[in-house]
């Protein structure tokens, strides 16, 4: 491994910014009309916007496990909500850290389930500073970082936390998660910026998560609410789509979603106010040339598209596709580029920047400042493996799903077993012509050497990514599947 030495020159500083459950389509960047997020779209002007960047699972916990070890899902084995990271497995800080990097964590990590992440730190994290908080209600009543700055600075707020949960209604901007989370790097920023010591800072917002409930009141009117995305294919129905989907059907109600996806935005509202503190304090101290800053979420939320809340075994670009800036002070302003990425490749990126040789472990993490290698793989892949808890638990039957998005289309299997025999095996989605994704072309015949083609890449990716062999061809491909 190369390490900080007398043959590298000055490291740039690394400022990752990491929301929780921030669809692709929730900043104005994007194209969004009736958000707010002036900073947040500034940035994208003077840095590099990447417009099909995809997560590796649409579940938190295999996601950022992916996110920190630069590995697809087999690669380092956690692929349920709950699972938890194997101790042997190593995040990308610890490298940095090798690098010369000083490194901290405000926020959430989640690369195990929260009750195991409450007990136990991984020795390989690599972070100099951990201050770990799940969540602002503190899960299950464990101790984070977060309640504990409460404790001191708004005691009356950590009350209403334990004596309502999540149900505590709307939380003022001084107390509120988000602002704690941009205290703490403003802090961190003000304690390194008399260093020469390059850092690696992440900042880990637990918003717009779920329950949409917890912004400060006044959000909501910074907000053009007639103009916010409507709610896409709502009453779509079920019957023809596969059984993941089915068996999240629910009878929400429409003026509901709409609440939900009023406070998820308020939410955003409150993040970009709050990394525009952070940006400014860069510039106030000099250090915005020399840092790269990263801005990007785990995954997405349905907010009611195709009937569906939240996130699960769905492949829909809401629940999947996620924001991705990068602003590199010493390339090209205003960058798009359209080439899918992933989460994973976070990794590789920033032990570039610190001019750390990739391990081999991550041979998949594209570096995403280069666009020629980024073209050069040239897809995307995103798994679920069970990894969802419906209601009741973790879904029995299991439910495991890949999804292969490469050139205009994307390609879904569904591997469980159907238990009808006109359950659907697989979607096949043109997304040049159907950017809502309503049109299924698996059964169409003049599609079928196109779906085929993407099969056999999908299902050979699948093979070759796991280490031990356990899958064969045959279980990669959705049940009935002949070529």
């Amino acid at each position: 491994m190369l390490r900080l030495g007398s043959g590298v020159g000055v490291l740039d500083n690394i400022l990752l910014i990491l929301t929780d459950q921030q669809r692709w389509d929730s900043l104005g960047c994007y194209g969004t009309m009736g958000v707010h997020t002036p900073n947040l779209d500034r940035l994208a002007n003077v840095g590099t916007r990447y417009t099909q960047c995809y997560v590796n699972n649409p579940i938190s916990t295999p996601s950022r496990a992916s996110l920190w070890t630069g590995k697809h899902l087999p690669g380092h084995g956690v692929y349920k909500l709950h699972d938890v990271l194997p101790i042997d497995e190593i995040l990308f800080p610890y490298f940095l850290r090798e690098a010369g990097y000083d490194t901290a964590l405000f926020g959430k990590l989640h690369v195990a389930g929260h009750i195991w992440e409450a007990k136990y730190r991984h020795q390989f994290d690599g972070f100099n500073t951990y201050e770990w908080a799940p969540d602002p209600n503190g899960y299950r009543g464990c101790e984070t970082a977060y309640s504990r700055w409460l404790a001191i600075h708004h005691p009356a707020i950590l009350d209403r936390w334990k004596r309502y949960g999540n149900k505590i209604g709307h939380v003022p901007v001084e107390a509120h998660f988000t602002t704690w989370a941009a205290n703490r790097t403003i802090d961190y920023l003000q304690r390194m910026q008399g260093t020469s010591q390059p850092f690696f800072c992440c900042m880990s917002i637990f918003d717009p998560h779920n329950p949409y409930t917890n912004y400060p009141r006044q959000y909501r009117q910074k907000l053009i609410i007639e103009d916010l995305p409507d709610i896409h294919a709502f009453d779509e129905p079920f019957s023809h789509r596969p059984i993941s989907h089915q068996r999240e059907a629910r009878k929400y109600d429409r003026s509901d979603l709409i609440e939900n996806r009023i406070g998820y935005h308020a939410s955003i509202a409150l993040i970009d106010e709050q990394v525009g503190r952070v940006l400014k304090t860069l510039r106030d101290l000099n250090l915005d040339s020399n840092t790269v800053i990263i801005f990007t979420s785990d995954h997405g939320d349905m907010l009611g598209d195709h009937g569906l809340s939240t996130k699960g075994a769905f492949m829909y670009d809401p629940c999947t596709r996620v924001p991705m800036i990068i602003q590199d002070p010493k390339q090209e302003k205003g960058r798009i580029v359209d080439i899918p990425c992933q989460l994973h490749d976070i990794a590789a990126t920033s032990l570039a920047i610190g001019s750390y040789e990739k391990p081999s472990g991550m041979v998949d993490s594209c570096n995403l400042l280069d666009d020629h290698s980024l073209n050069q793989r040239g897809y995307a892949v995103c798994m679920h493996r069970n990894s969802s808890i419906g209601y009741g638990g973790y879904y029995d039957p299991e439910l495991h799903v890949s999804m292969w998005r490469q050139d205009n289309y994307k390609l879904n299997i569904y591997h469980s077993p159907a238990p009808e025999p006109n359950d659907c095996p697989g979607e096949l989605f043109n997304l040049d012509d159907d950017v809502g994704e309503i049109n299924n072309l698996w059964f169409s015949e003049r599609h079928r050497d196109t779906r085929d083609q993407l099969v056999h890449r999908l299902t050979t990716f699948l093979v070759k990514q796991d280490s031990k062999g356990r899958v064969t061809t045959e279980q990669a491909l959705p049940p009935g599947f002949k070529y």
